[in-house]
């Protein structure tokens, strides 16, 4: 079996490579719109197939193909990725003293388009964070390409994250003790 994680994600790349399991990676151009009627957990699930589709045709018979997408949930919202730094300070403030959710969805994807696509979810709960806190947060780490602003490994996750209920390797972006369970059912 060659597995293939279609990630441009340096996180998912270095959790995959804990694994000790032989992987490539391959960068996936997809359209990441999604229905506005979808919420929560449907949302990254929604996308990480839309991932693997746009893949899929370039897989061969021996071939796996692994994506990915996080969003943090909070109140009812969606928030992605930040588009600028006020952005992303924005979106730290709204978190502050706060329980979100995170989900990550997981889609496995074969030669012949059969996917195999769950969800993780994990709550995370913020200790009230400074506008001093957010600011140097977001000027040193620049978490613009995180979801919900943050890493939860990096210093924000250190100061800021009181409880966490649920996977943290789901917060950093992939719930990799699952996706083992799952993939040891291909390496068999």
């Amino acid at each position: 079996m060659n597995i293939i994680l279609g990630s441009q994600s340096p996180r998912r790349r270095e959790l995959m490579a804990g694994l000790d399991i032989p992987f490539s990676c391959v960068t996936i151009d997809a359209d990441e719109s999604y229905p506005a009627d979808l919420k929560a957990g449907d949302i990254p699930m929604y996308i990480s197939r839309a991932k693997a589709r746009a893949y899929v045709s370039e897989l061969q018979d021996n071939d796996l193909l692994i994506t990915s997408d996080t969003i943090v949930w909070l109140n009812g919202e969606m928030l992605g990725k930040p588009q600028d730094e006020d952005d992303a300070k924005a979106m730290l403030a709204s978190l502050s003293g706060q329980t979100h959710e995170v989900y990550t969805a997981v889609c496995f994807a074969d030669k012949n388009g059969e996917l195999e696509t769950w969800v993780d979810c994990t709550k995370v709960t913020f200790n009230t964070l400074s506008e001093e806190d957010i600011d140097y947060y977001v000027s040193k780490y620049r978490p613009l390409d995180k979801a919900g602003a943050y890493g939860v490994q990096e210093w924000i996750g250190y100061v800021g994250v009181t409880r966490m209920e649920g996977s943290y390797f789901n917060v950093m972006g992939f719930p990799i003790c699952h996706v083992y369970e799952r993939l040891k059912k291909y390496l068999k």
